[in-house]
């Protein structure tokens, strides 16, 4: 299984393990879009890819080269297979889910500090009431 672009190992055996083929693949090399005038009209450095199986589609313009952007999308629609395939038990779905739990677990103890914040303020507050004289 040779791709025709250079790819690192571990996406390679991403691509193995889900019987992602070279040839089911569509390349198109497009002229990009946004911000850059002249150059950006003239050069065709945009990829667009297409896993025909699938049906998932890759449009990259990260990069002015048309290799980089060229190996970006292969990455990209590689992880996207992944993802659709699947699901919860691909890694970017994990990763997602921890960062996810994280937050949420120090939002726990935010909440603990500005709660312990108050009775502290409560008790400051309450050594100011005046005290009553008694006869």
């Amino acid at each position: 299984m040779d791709f025709p672009i250079e790819l690192p190992p571990g996406y390679l055996a991403k691509a193995a393990a889900l019987k992602i083929s070279p040839e089911d693949i569509t390349e198109q090399f497009i002229r990009g879009s946004g911000a850059g005038g002249q150059k950006i009209n003239k050069t065709s450095s945009a990829v667009l890819l297409k896993h025909l199986p699938s049906g998932t589609e890759v449009r990259c313009q990260k990069y002015r080269e048309q290799s980089k952007n060229r190996l970006s999308a292969y990455k990209l629609l590689i992880l996207k297979i992944e993802d659709t395939v699947k699901g919860k038990a691909s890694d970017r779905a994990k990763k997602i889910f921890k960062l996810i739990k994280q937050k949420r677990r120090r939002s726990k103890k935010a909440q603990q500090k500005v709660l312990e914040a108050k009775k502290i303020r409560g008790v400051v507050k309450e050594g100011r009431k005046k005290v009553k004289d008694y006869p």
